[in-house]
C-alpha cells in the first residue's frame, strides 16, 4: 500500500511538473511572438490548454495586429512627411516625446556632417547642445520663442543655426506628441557679421591714429604759429604731411579692396608677355633710391610666353610683394622674382632672405589689417591691406596665393595664374 501511494504521488508530481513546463514554454512562445510582432499560433502551446489560454492567445494576436497597424500607419505618416520635407533646402528634424529622432532630411546632414544614420537615436547623442535641448523642451511646453539662434561647438569651430520649432498635431491613431524643427544654417552670416564688425573697428582705429596726430599738430600751429620757431613749425608741417599721406594711402587701399570685392571688379584680361612685365617691374625698382642697396634679380621660364591676364592688377600684386620685401629686409638683402610653367598654371614667387615671419602669424598674413610687427609696419607706412589686395587679385584670376617662411632664413610669397595662353 505505501508503495502504491508513493507511485501515485510521483506520477502526480510528474504531471504537475509537465504542466508547469508546458505553461513556461507557452509563456516563452507568447513573449517571442509579442517581441517579434508576429501572429501567435495556438498549436505552439499544445501542452497548455483551457479556455483562459484560448482567450489569452486571441487577445495577444489582436494586440499584435493593432501594434502592426499602428506601426504601419506611423511609417506611412513618416514616409509622407519625408517625401514632403526631405527635398527642402532647410534642415528638418522630427522627434518624439522621448527625444528619439523620427525624421532628419539631407539638409540636416549638410549642416552637421556627423549626423548620419541617426534615425531612432536619442537627440542628445547626435546634437550636443544644452541650448538646443532646452529649446526642444520649451517647444513641447508651448513656451518657445518664434525663432532662436543657437551655437553648436564643432571642434575648434562653431556652427550657428536659426531654429523654429512647433508641436505636430496628433495624426490618426497617434497618441505620442511629435515636435518638428526647421533649422537654417546662419554660420556664414555670423562670420560675415563678425568680419564687418572687425573691419569697422580696424578702419576706425587706423583712421583715428593719423587724424589724432594731424588734429594735435594743427591745433598747436593755430594757437602758437606766431611765436613758434621756424624749425618747429617746419617739423610740425612735415609730420602733418606724412600722416596725411598715410591717410591717403589707407583710403586708396580701402577703395581698391572695395572695387575688388564688388560684383563687377573690372578685371580686364589681355594677352601679356609675363617676362616683359616682370622685367619692367624689376628695372623700375632697381632705379629707386630705396632699393639701391638691395640685390634684385628675376628668372622667367621661357615656356610661359604670353598669358591672358589683367596686366595692371598683376603688376599691383608684384609691386605689393616687392614693397614688402624691401620694407622688411635690411640693406644688402637679396630679392628674387621667379616664374615657372607648371602643368596647368604658372607659379610666380617673390623671395627674400630677410628676418622671416613667425610661424604663428603665417595663417593670418593675408587678413585685412593684420600685421606681424604692428609698430614697425606703421613706421614704414604700411596700411595692413596690401596682402589682402594681393589675395583678392589672384583669386579674381582663379589662382591661389600662399607663403612659406622660416624665421632668420627669409620669406617666399607664391601665387599662381591659370595657364591661358594669350598668343
Amino acid at each position: 500500500m505505501p508503495v502504491l501511494i508513493s507511485t501515485l504521488l510521483a506520477l502526480a508530481l510528474l504531471a504537475a511538473l509537465k504542466k508547469i513546463w508546458d505553461h513556461r514554454c507557452a509563456t516563452r512562445s507568447l513573449h517571442h511572438a509579442i517581441q517579434n510582432h508576429r501572429p501567435f499560433l495556438r498549436e505552439e502551446i499544445a501542452g497548455a490548454s483551457g479556455r483562459h489560454w484560448d482567450e489569452l492567445c486571441a487577445d495577444t494576436n489582436e494586440l499584435i495586429h493593432e501594434i502592426a497597424r499602428l506601426q504601419q500607419l506611423r511609417s506611412g505618416q513618416l514616409a509622407q512627411l519625408e517625401a514632403t520635407l526631405g527635398s527642402l533646402q532647410e534642415a528638418v528634424l522630427i522627434v518624439d516625446s522621448n527625444n528619439y529622432i523620427l525624421l532628419a532630411n539631407k539638409a540636416l546632414q549638410n549642416i552637421f556632417p556627423g549626423a548620419r544614420e541617426i534615425l531612432n537615436q536619442r537627440l542628445e547623442r547626435v546634437l550636443h547642445s544644452g541650448a538646443f535641448l532646452s529649446y526642444v523642451e520649451s517647444v513641447r511646453k508651448n513656451e518657445a520663442e518664434a525663432q532662436q539662434e543657437i551655437e553648436f561647438a564643432d571642434g575648434n569651430k562653431s556652427i550657428w543655426v536659426e531654429v523654429t520649432g512647433s508641436n505636430v498635431p496628433q495624426l490618426n491613431g497617434q497618441k505620442d506628441t511629435w515636435a518638428l524643427f526647421v533649422i537654417h544654417d546662419i554660420t556664414k552670416q555670423k562670420k560675415l557679421e563678425m568680419v564687418r564688425k572687425d573691419f569697422v573697428a580696424n578702419v576706425s582705429h587706423e583712421l583715428r591714429t593719423p587724424l589724432s596726430v594731424i588734429k594735435g599738430y594743427v591745433e598747436t600751429l593755430v594757437d602758437d604759429h606766431r611765436d613758434m620757431p621756424l624749425e618747429d613749425r617746419d617739423r610740425f608741417l612735415r609730420t602733418i604731411q606724412r600722416h596725411t599721406e598715410r591717410l591717403n594711402s589707407l583710403l586708396e587701399d580701402l577703395l581698391t579692396l572695395s572695387r575688388l570685392e564688388s560684383i563687377n571688379p573690372g578685371l580686364r584680361r589681355e594677352s601679356t608677355d609675363l617676362s616683359g612685365l616682370i622685367a619692367g617691374i624689376v628695372e623700375d625698382y632697381r632705379a629707386r633710391p630705396a632699393s639701391a642697396r638691395h640685390h634684385i634679380t628675376f628668372v622667367v621660364d621661357p615656356a610661359i610666353g604670353s598669358l591672358l591676364i589683367d596686366p595692371l592688377k598683376v603688376t599691383q600684386v608684384l609691386e605689393n610683394l616687392c614693397d614688402n620685401a624691401l620694407k622688411y629686409t635690411p640693406p644688402g638683402s637679396h630679392i628674387d622674382l621667379r616664374a615657372q610653367r607648371r602643368e596647368h598654371d604658372v607659379e610666380v614667387s617673390v623671395k627674400d632672405d630677410g628676418p622671416g615671419i613667425p610661424e604663428a602669424d603665417l595663417p593670418h598674413i593675408f587678413e585685412r589689417f593684420y600685421r606681424v610687427d604692428k609698430g614697425r609696419s606703421r613706421e614704414k607706412g604700411g596700411t595692413g591691406l596690401g596682402l589682402s589686395i594681393v589675395k583678392h587679385i589672384v583669386q579674381l584670376h582663379q589662382g591661389q596665393v600662399w607663403v612659406e617662411s622660416t624665421q632668420g632664413k627669409g620669406t617666399t610669397f607664391y601665387f599662381s595664374l591659370p595657364f591661358r595662353n594669350g598668343g
